[in-house]
């Protein structure tokens, strides 16, 4: 098990990816709170540009819970087909967008345990809404951040939820609200799963990671 980095490497690390991106950003296009959540759950098994290229023109017609209600199942399918699970997907949007109308007043709620109450939405997606749109220090962990928590010593864990805590218990509080962003960008691009590419790596003096590459 990889050990746990200590304070002042957490903190060099941090500092590092701050200077070299002050504010990142998520790669999902979205234009509010709802958008952005259905942009999440259709995410799901899905790569960020296949999600974009299939909301490019939803969007702009269906960027509320009653104007996807309006659009309906089929037509939505229609929209989404290119994406992984989308019949049970689409049902799901359908499903959310009718209780966000019926519970929330068409409004996306600000709490994670209101946002898990929707179908279609974990844990995972409901901190990606949090911390986006609300900005709040909520840490999604995916596939490149569970792996990278691991490999690294930033946030080691046996599960997501491990790896979530750690974060939230070792990031300086200084960079926890975008600590998500930095850390999935990290992982997606630097620290890939099969070769990661240690020689351009910007933490690859602090990270914990014995078997680097040139």
């Amino acid at each position: 098990m990889v050990r746990q980095l200590d304070y002042p490497a957490m903190q060099r690390i941090f500092a590092r990816f701050q200077a070299l991106e002050p504010e990142p950003k998520g790669e999902l296009d979205h234009t509010n709170a709802f958008t952005l959540l259905v942009a999440v759950a259709l995410s799901a098994q899905a790569t960020d540009v296949g999600v974009n290229k299939a909301t490019r023109a939803l969007f702009p017609i269906a960027d509320t819970p009653e104007k996807m209600l309006a659009l309906g199942e089929e037509a939505l399918i229609g929209h989404i087909k290119t994406i992984g699970l989308y019949r049970n997907k689409a049902k799901n949007v359908i499903r959310l967008s009718q209780l966000l109308v019926d519970n929330f007043g068409g409004q996306v709620p600000s709490s994670r345990a209101a946002l898990q109450s929707l179908p279609g939405v974990g844990r995972k997606t409901a901190n990606v809404v949090l911390n986006m749109w609300f900005r709040q220090p909520a840490q999604a962990v995916d596939t490149h951040i569970f792996r990278l928590g691991n490999r690294s010593g930033i946030a080691p864990g046996k599960d997501e939820v491990a790896v979530e805590r750690a974060i939230e218990d070792n990031v300086p509080a200084e960079y926890q609200l975008h600590a998500h962003h930095w850390l999935i960008l990290h992982g997606r691009y630097i620290c890939t799963a099969r070769k990661p590419r240690c020689g351009i790596c910007p933490i690859r003096e602090g990270c914990l990671f014995e078997d680097k590459t040139p």
